[in-house]
């Protein structure tokens, strides 16, 4: 006879980290499974049924200004494991006498596999983004970390990161602890991944998106009149950028029969665009795939979250990455022929409009967006995903 298993998923206060999971989520609990969420309280994620534990966390807001985050990598990085350190001794006393039989966790969440190494039970990787191939770390982390690894800070963040994981127990490297799970997920489309033909799929299991229907995150409906619809977002980090907005509003603004969601977070102003035309709307959030659903045209910062709902819609997209995995993930989507990439400084008003008015007529542009589309619906998304997770479970967990 079989009970019902306690599954624990452990993330960051991140959109970007958390939403790519929630129907995951729904979809073990709506099976039977007792499931909690470890999540700064900031994000709610009680809707999905499972019981959310919610642990305080020092890493930046989804609302903080984009300058929290610093410049350089150890900026980047630094803050991880800051919060890890502390988060591990709350994570661990709420969970001491309700250990789950399996550890679900976002890739950022460095808590969650030192509890799963304590705990003697299965740890999977839902990972948001792209994941290491054969080769990743001397052609990419290498050269990446070769400068900043050389400097004293460089060095201590690795020695205080080593010693966190000796600590507990755990004698591997932090990069490999950090960047080769022993069992993953990926929760983008096979499209997205560079040199996907190199990935260990004994390891890492391409599902795609599990996007579910995001009813609990409102509607938006196509204006009468609208011929066009575009949708300009640069997510929900790196969003402070009025300049940007005031081009999109002069490309589309006053284009015949073109409708225009602007979103621009909450660092900006409306009024700091300027007069707005009435086919315009501007606003600090909005829900992004019921957008798309009925958009023609995606302008996006090429997020992972972004750009895999952009391909799951069949939007042609103009690529304006910001940060970290974005300009890969542009480049991804232009390789792809479903998208032209920009820097924010080449996005002027009048190259938005011709490129747009190119990718929304061209049928080669249509008809490779359709194909990735029929593709991602046989990766799976979350009944496999949900599948593959409770294949990971000891025996007499169901």
């Amino acid at each position: 006879m079989t009970t019902p298993a306690h599954i624990a998923m452990f993330s960051i206060a991140a959109h970007g980290h958390v939403n790519p999971s929630l129907e995951v989520i729904r979809e073990l609990v709506a099976r039977g499974h007792r499931v909690t969420y470890a999540i700064p309280p900031v994000f709610a994620v009680a809707q999905t049924g499972a019981r959310p534990v919610p642990y305080t966390s020092v890493l930046p807001g989804p609302d903080a200004d984009p300058s929290a985050w610093g410049t350089t990598l150890l900026d980047n990085v630094e803050p991880f494991l800051d919060d890890a350190i502390q988060a591990l001794p709350q994570l661990a006393e709420v969970y001491r006498d309700d250990e789950p039989d399996l550890v679900l966790h976002d890739i950022a969440s460095y808590p969650a596999r030192v509890l799963a190494h304590r705990w003697g039970v299965p740890a999977i990787s839902l990972s948001p983004s792209l994941v290491a191939w054969d080769g990743y770390e001397e052609e990419v982390a290498e050269p990446m970390w070769a400068e900043p690894g050389r400097t004293e800070r460089g060095r201590a963040y690795y020695a205080r990161f080593a010693a966190w994981l000796a600590e507990n127990g755990i004698t591997q490297h932090p990069d490999p602890f950090v960047g080769r799970p022993a069992r993953s997920l990926v929760l983008i489309p096979k499209a997205l991944q560079p040199n996907a033909d190199r990935v260990d799929e004994r390891v890492y299991t391409f599902v795609g998106a599990c996007q579910g229907d995001r009813a609990t995150q409102g509607d938006w409906r196509r204006p009468a009149g609208a011929e066009k619809v575009v949708l300009v977002s640069l997510g929900s980090a790196f969003t402070k950028q009025p300049a940007f907005y005031r081009e999109c509003v002069a490309a589309f603004g006053d284009l015949p029969g073109w409708h225009l969601v602007l979103q621009v977070g909450r660092h900006v102003d409306p009024a700091e665009l300027g007069v707005v035309p009435e086919n315009v709307e501007v606003r600090p959030w909005v829900p992004q795939l019921a957008v798309l659903r009925q958009a023609d045209l995606f302008v996006t910062h090429a997020g992972a979250g972004g750009s895999q709902e952009g391909l799951a819609t069949a939007t042609p997209m103009i690529a304006v990455p910001q940060a970290v995995d974005q300009f890969g993930n542009a480049e991804m989507l232009r390789g792809l022929g479903v998208a032209r990439c920009l820097t924010t400084e080449e996005a002027t008003a009048d190259t938005l409009r011709a490129i747009a008015l190119a990718l929304v007529d061209d049928p080669e542009v249509a008809r490779k967006l359709k194909a990735i589309q029929a593709g991602m619906a046989e990766e799976g998304g979350t009944l496999r995903a949900a599948d593959l997770i409770e294949a990971e479970l000891p025996a007499g967990r169901a």
